[in-house]
Parts: C-alpha cells; sequence; structure tokens
C-alpha cells in the first residue's frame, strides 16, 4: 500500500509503498475513503508524543471500510462502512467496564502508539469495542471528521462541560476542535464567545454561532475581554488550543463555579504547564479535562448529525490528497489554518 512515512521526528515525510496491515484476531483492517489532517498529528511528527517508535505512518481521524476480519471479531464483515474513535480500547480493564473507554488502561491509538491512517490501510484491534457503523447517508469526508475533532468537542462541551442553554461558553482557540464546539455549543442553546488570532477562523466561528468575537493579536488579556463580555465570567470555557496562554485564559475568564475543560493537548519541555490555582479556589472552578468519547456513546451524536442540528461537514475547508500530505502536515506549525482539512487518498 501508499503511505505517509517519516523516519526522523521533525524531517521531511514522504510517500512511498509500504507493507499492508494484517488483522488481528480480535481487530480488522479498514480501507481508508477519507482521513482529517488534525494538529495532533504535527505534534506526533515533531516527537511530543513518547508512544510513537520510529519509522511511522501518522493518522488517526479517519473513515472507510471494513476490508478484513480477525477470527474473533464477531460485529464486523468486510463492507462494513466505518469511523473509530482515536482512543481505541481493550473492552476488559476496569476503565472500560465502568463504560470509561475513552480514558482505557490498555489503549490504543492509530497513528501513534501504531502506524495510522495516512495510508492505504490501516489495521484497528478489539473491533467489536471500538467500532462505529457510519449511516450510508454519512459521507466519508463527514464521518472521519467524528473520530476525533468534532467527536471530542461533543464530549468536551455536552459530557465534561455540561453546557445548558443561556449559558456562557468560551472557546478559546478555532481550529478544527475549537470550531467544532462553538456549533456544539451553539446548537445547545448557549451564548458563545470564540477566541483567536485568525480573522478566518473568527469568520468561521461567526458562521457556526458564535455571538461573540475576539481577536486574541490585539488584546494583551483575552480573559479580561471575555469577562466583560460575559457580565462576569463564561459559564463554561474550554481550551481548545492548547498552550499556557490559552490554559490561563480560560481559566480566568470564567464566572464563580465556573467550568474549565482542557481540551488541546499541552507539551512543554518541563512537562507541566502553570495553572491559576489561588482563582480556581477563590472562586470554585471546576478544572477538567477531556480526552476523546468512547464508541458506544456515539448514537446521540450521529442522530444530530443526521437530522441536520450538527453539521460536521460545514467545517471541511480543504480536501488533499495524499501526495500533498506531507507537505501540508510540516505547515501546520506555523500555518495550521482555519476549519479542517480532510485527505481523500484514492480521488
Amino acid at each position: 500500500m501508499r503511505a505517509v512515512v517519516f523516519e526522523r521526528y521533525g524531517e521531511p515525510a514522504e510517500v512511498r509503498a509500504v507493507a499492508d496491515p494484517e488483522p488481528a484476531a480480535h481487530g480488522v483492517v479498514v480501507r481508508v475513503e477519507a482521513t482529517g489532517l488534525c494538529r495532533s498529528d504535527w505534534h506526533g511528527w515533531q516527537g511530543h508524543d513518547p508512544d510513537i517508535t520510529l519509522p511511522h505512518v501518522p493518522g488517526h481521524e479517519f473513515a472507510g471500510v471494513v476490508e478484513a476480519v480477525g477470527a474473533r471479531a464477531a460485529r464486523w464483515r468486510p463492507g462494513d462502512r466505518v469511523t473509530v474513535p482515536f482512543v481505541c480500547a481493550c473492552g476488559t480493564c476496569p476503565s472500560c467496564l465502568a463504560g470509561d473507554q475513552q480514558v482505557c488502561e490498555r489503549q490504543t491509538q492509530p497513528g501513534f502508539t501504531h502506524w495510522g491512517s495516512f495510508a492505504q490501510y490501516v489495521a484497528l484491534d478489539h473491533a467489536d469495542v471500538n467500532l462505529v457503523a457510519v449511516p450510508e447517508d454519512l459521507s466519508f469526508p463527514t464521518a472521519a471528521s467524528l473520530g476525533c475533532r468534532f467527536a471530542t468537542a461533543f464530549r468536551a462541551v455536552v459530557g465534561q462541560g455540561r453546557v445548558a442553554a443561556g449559558e456562557w461558553v468560551a472557546v478559546h482557540g478555532c481550529g478544527g476542535v475549537g470550531l467544532s464546539a462553538v456549533m456544539i455549543a451553539a446548537a445547545s442553546g448557549a451564548r458563545v464567545v470564540a477566541v483567536d488570532v485568525s480573522p478566518n477562523a473568527l469568520d468561521l466561528a461567526r458562521k457556526f454561532g458564535a455571538a461573540e468575537c475576539v481577536d486574541a493579536s490585539g488584546t494583551k488579556d483575552t480573559a479580561a475581554v471575555v469577562l466583560e463580555l460575559t457580565g462576569g465570567g463564561a459559564h463554561l470555557s474550554l481550551d481548545a488550543l492548547g498552550s499556557p496562554v490559552t490554559c490561563a485564559a480560560s481559566v480566568n475568564g470564567l464566572r464563580r463555579r465556573g467550568r474549565h475543560v482542557q481540551v488541546g493537548l499541552l507539551p512543554s519541555l518541563t512537562g507541566t504547564t502553570p495553572v491559576p490555582m489561588a482563582r480556581a479556589i477563590a472562586l470554585e472552578l471546576e478544572l477538567l479535562g477531556s480526552h476523546g468519547m468512547a464508541a458506544h456513546a456515539y448514537p446521540p451524536l450521529l442522530d444530530l448529525v443526521r437530522a441536520g442540528v450538527l453539521r460536521p461537514d460545514l467545517l471541511v475547508t480543504s480536501t488533499i490528497t495524499l501526495d500533498a500530505t506531507p507537505a501540508a502536515l510540516a505547515a501546520m506549525g506555523t500555518a495550521p489554518g482555519a476549519g479542517v482539512t480532510v485527505i481523500a487518498p484514492w480521488s
């Protein structure tokens, strides 16, 4: 098969022929029809993820068709249309048995713990636990976004964040996951403040329902602006980018007893990120993490997508080929762009 491969962190990847994967007894091999280009893939390419072993094929946000099925995978057949959460669970650890597969104690992640979806085929373990059926009326590019950014935002806003109609929700960082959060929060009846440095990203945030937009490049204190716009602070705030600056701004822009959800990854040389804990204590804030969404939790999200209440297809602002992917991956460090880029490898 053809795949995007890198041999060294931060050095150019290339498209080349590699061996086709084989399914594990409990797994499947999926033929990739569409896969998203996510900033997490860029972090992996930069060497920020300790699970990656070189050489490596990135890609974790995809949809496609089951190509081959292991002997112990009972629920799936060749030809089934599927997507998968970026966290693939074992199904048997205590967290999985409690329904919390998104924090599985033996989790695997395509594109990180093993080769991913920037390829013609990808292998997935424990298929009966992890695969999600894609309805016939849902396109593969739309379904691909559900494996990471949109599903992650859905659980962060609705599950962890417990959004309620009429609340103020601040979203710091309007890339793919941030714009997804804007759309989901607005569809839930919340009033959204979108914060980003990109005018294009803020334009998309307005399109997807943001009531207020803050250009973070034009102010040194975005938290103060959020406090003013919301009349005392957001009820719920998300750091959808992942930086010490956006994390602190998200916490500092909350009202009393507000809820901060950290969605963006926070890699740093020291391994820690300063958080304004004095404010968290004084205002009794909740500081929460959100790490994807288990496969069994997808049906309510799919129902809203099929009903047209949520439109992840509108987030797709660029479609590229597999051959264009190495350059696009490298560019994410300096020009991450607005919206979601989808790789349609064989179109």
